[in-house]
């Protein structure tokens, strides 16, 4: 697709975003870099004249922006802020709408009913929360069907993944919508059930906890353990996967790694089921041809060299980076409270 398609294929796309602060802003930021007219609703309810913040809001947006988002449209994107009244006319026009109050029942109760009353039949409804099931936010409409969770991470424009959750009332059509329209504006979507934590935030809770217990522990400083995951956990994670990972360097030492650190560690290490079955049918990846993937016999040192032409650019990349002196000064940590 050239450029002026591009812009012509997006443009004809009628966004808008219903609340105004950070999750909002970013959102609204993503859809102007990529050459879109945004929408942007403040619906605080409150005594106080709005208009101030909401000027201060427009000029935040906009000054943030990257400076070549739309150098190739002959018209740059428009953005509007406005406050409930004045988004009911937009709401009617708008194909797509995100959802992005606090993160309270009761609020999203409110906004969303309201939403509802006033988009088209068609419009797709996406809540960006990260607390509530889709099937939770599903129940606040009239027609679930075009309901889902739109998962953006901080900061929304900058990030290129958004986490999309939909239930099993969800049409598959407004699916394909939604991550048709988020790789048009260059963002990676992922797809996922209802399930608590979607993808990312469950496995770094995971991750940060035991970040967090090897401090306490004493096993190294913060700063270590940081640059252990900068250098090391998160370089490699951000070519393969975890799962992709499993396979490259064979199930079989995830399985045996995991009953030791079990035993020396706890539960919290044990091995899921999969893991286990795949070491019993030998699927343990790269090795068996299979594993969580499948593997060609023929085209293996072909995936091998990419993946590793891939490591050596980002080394590159990052590594002077990752040299550098810490910026961050440790707060002391007191001794591990050994009587807890």
């Amino acid at each position: 697709m050239t450029d002026t398609e591009h812009t012509e294929a997006t443009q004809c796309i009628d966004v808008v975003v219903v609340g105004a602060g950070r999750m909002g802003q970013g959102i609204a930021r993503a859809f102007l870099a990529a050459g879109m007219d945004v929408t942007l609703a403040d619906v605080k309810e409150a005594d106080e004249d709005r208009a101030p913040y909401r000027k201060a809001v427009e000029q935040q947006v906009l000054e943030r922006l990257r400076a070549d988002a739309d150098a190739d449209s002959g018209r740059p994107p428009q953005l509007v802020v406005c406050g409930r009244e004045s988004a009911v006319a937009q709401l009617a026009d708008a194909d797509v709408v995100f959802e992005a109050v606090p993160e309270v029942i009761d609020v999203k109760r409110d906004i969303l009913s309201w939403v509802d009353a006033h988009v088209a039949d068609d419009a797709v409804i996406a809540s960006t929360t990260s607390t509530f099931l889709v099937t939770e936010i599903a129940d606040l409409v009239d027609d679930p069907s075009r309901v889902l969770n739109a998962h953006w991470l901080n900061p929304a424009d900058l990030m290129p993944l958004v986490e999309v959750s939909r239930s099993d009332r969800t049409d598959p059509a407004q699916v394909e919508r939604m991550t048709g329209l988020l790789r048009r504006i260059g963002k990676i979507p992922v797809v996922c059930g209802p399930a608590v934590g979607y993808i990312v935030p469950r496995l770094q809770a995971l991750v940060m906890n035991e970040a967090a217990r090897m401090v306490e522990e004493g096993v190294a400083t913060a700063t270590d353990i940081d640059l252990a995951v900068r250098a090391g956990l998160g370089t490699r994670f951000s070519v393969l996967g975890p799962l992709e990972f499993i396979d490259w360097g064979g199930g079989d030492i995830l399985y045996y790694a995991s009953r030791y650190l079990t035993a020396q560690l706890g539960d919290r290490f044990r091995a899921p089921a999969v893991v286990e079955d795949n070491m019993a049918t030998h699927r343990r990846g790269l090795q068996d041809h299979t594993g969580f993937y499948e593997y060609d016999p023929e085209n293996i040192a072909a995936y091998q060299a990419g993946r590793m032409r891939e490591f050596e650019a980002l080394l590159r990349l990052r590594g002077p980076e990752l040299r550098a002196e810490p910026v961050l000064s440790e707060r002391p940590v007191p001794p591990p409270d050994t009587d807890r």
